[in-house]
């Protein structure tokens, strides 16, 4: 995620990492939302942040795992283990490129091809399902 807008523009555009999180903080505010927003690219670290969270009370994630959507088992482990839903975001549809995300067989679902826009639907999802749990 951090090579976005320097690698691939084509393929997923211009906007570069902080770029990304500017917006969805944006979203976020419209939505009347809380986030805060991680990247790393050690796949431990993204690990204990699922863990973190679950022990810090957060009420659900959005991924998008990028590399990781395939062959990472560890972290499909993490995000099956923890008690909020989390949802999983690609700015492209990998489908399109043959791609199957592993990960996904652990979100409650998936926001594929919708570009910087997928953060802010995952978002309204994820308001969704919380507001729900809490009814």
């Amino acid at each position: 995620m951090n090579m976005r807008g320097k690698a691939q523009v084509d393929l997923f555009g211009p906007m570069t990492l902080p770029d990304y999180d500017r917006q969805i903080r944006a979203y976020a505010s419209d939505e009347g939302v809380e986030v805060e927003t991680f990247h790393s690219n050690i796949e431990g670290e993204v690990i204990n942040a699922f863990y973190a969270a679950h022990e810090g009370g957060i009420d659900a994630a959005i991924i998008n795992p990028a590399g990781y959507m395939t062959g990472h088992p560890a972290l499909g482990a993490a995000i099956g283990q923890v008690r909020f839903p989390t949802i999983e975001v690609h700015m492209s549809n990998p489908a399109n490129r043959g791609l199957v995300s592993e990960i996904a067989r652990v979100t409650r679902g998936t926001v594929t091809g919708f570009g910087i826009f997928g953060y802010r639907l995952a978002l309204r999802g994820i308001k969704e399902m919380v507001a729900v749990a809490y009814r």
